[in-house]
């Protein structure tokens, strides 16, 4: 009920938006700004009246009722920038957020609006076993942010900063403070025994060929974010410079957001203390890629900063391999995690454990 409940009035943002843009007084800068903070607070408001029967234990169910009705927000800005509906938005481009016109920012508000809207609904709808999830809607929107911010204030929009720009890091924060609660709950999956991870962790890598097909991908995606990172850095290196003219101009793209995605996305290191924080960042690179791969191929890029038409398909296979990479190395960690454990004995346990040392401690890396 109340997921179906959040679902519903989350579309009453498109009443807000025909209203915005049908009253001139209401599309001032400033004005714009202290709407912007008034209507998230009568959201929070509402769902905080209607559950005082019933409150919920979590207060991330706040931040996801609230930020399910930006998501079509977001929806609705990336649909009236592609040209399929009219009528919400004409204001918001002008003297609100300009740079949401980009093709970058399109593509992001199409993953906000979809992607993340149906993370908060599941996570509404399952409050007590979401952990998993929740991190990785974490990493996604911290991802998603962050390149938004420093491209914008790096960009060529660096100089059209209006006030709505500031109600952007309300959705920067609350995924870093999500994520901290998040990483002190305990994991939502069941114990399982150090004799079995022991076992895992004696066989050798050529033993296990789909780690090493894994090793091989992740190796490829850290020397493909090297070079694009030396590109984005204007490296001299001939190897940047021919990658930049004949494969993906679209990285020096004037609006600064290609620059800082591939600044922002780095290889995860292998000394992580979290399992569950390698999961949340690794899901940062198929947002960031979406964005990226969506805003190259759109028709509001510039035709000089499209992958050019004879390395169309292998410029394309190369990024979407690197997006999928990190969805398997996280798939192979959460479905098979017996590698991933730092085994504690007890005192005077040494070797492999017997039929009478099976109960050996473990405890997650």
């Amino acid at each position: 009920l109340v997921q179906t409940l959040v679902f519903l009035f989350s579309f009453t943002a498109i009443g807000v938006l025909y209203a915005m843009n049908t009253i001139p007084e209401f599309q001032e800068p400033y004005v714009i700004l202290g709407i912007g903070v008034a209507v998230l607070v009568v959201v929070f408001l509402f769902y905080f009246l209607i559950t005082r029967g019933n409150r919920p234990k979590d207060l991330l169910f706040f931040v996801f009722a609230e930020f399910c009705f930006t998501c079509v927000i977001d929806l609705i800005s990336a649909l009236e920038y592609d040209g399929i509906i009219s009528g919400f938005m004409e204001f918001y481009q002008k003297t609100g957020e300009p740079y949401l016109g980009t093709s970058y920012a399109i593509m992001m508000c199409y993953w906000d609006g979809i992607a993340h809207f149906v993370m908060y609904l599941m996570m509404i709808k399952q409050p007590s076993t979401y952990r998993s999830l929740g991190l990785v809607w974490a990493g996604s929107l911290c991802a998603n942010m962050s390149v938004f911010i420093c491209g914008i204030v790096a960009g060529k929009y660096g100089s059209e900063v209006r006030p709505a720009f500031w109600l952007n890091f309300l959705f920067l924060l609350m995924p870093v403070w999500g994520a901290v609660t998040l990483f002190t709950r305990p994991k939502d999956r069941p114990l399982i025994g150090g004799y079995n991870a022991q076992q895992a962790q004696s066989m050798k890598l050529i033993w296990r060929p789909m780690d090493l097909v894994l090793v091989l991908l992740l190796l490829a995606a850290m020397t493909f974010t090297i070079l694009r990172g030396l590109v984005a850095l204007d490296s001299p290196l001939e190897a940047c410079a021919i990658y930049l003219k004949h494969y993906e101009p679209y990285l020096k793209d004037p609006v600064g957001f290609p620059r800082v995605m591939v600044g922002l996305c780095f290889p995860i290191p292998s000394f992580m203390p979290n399992t569950h924080l390698k999961l949340s960042l690794l899901f940062d690179s198929p947002q960031c890629q979406w964005s990226h791969i969506g805003g190259s191929l759109h028709s509001r890029t510039t035709a000089p900063f499209r992958i050019p038409h004879d390395v169309f398909w292998s410029v394309l296979a190369a990024n979407l391999l690197y997006a999928v990479t990190p969805i398997l190395v996280a798939m192979r960690v959460r479905n098979n995690p017996y590698f991933f454990l730092k085994i504690s004995y007890f005192p005077g346990q040494t070797g492999l454990p017997n039929s009478e040392e099976k109960d050996t401690k473990y405890k997650d890396k």
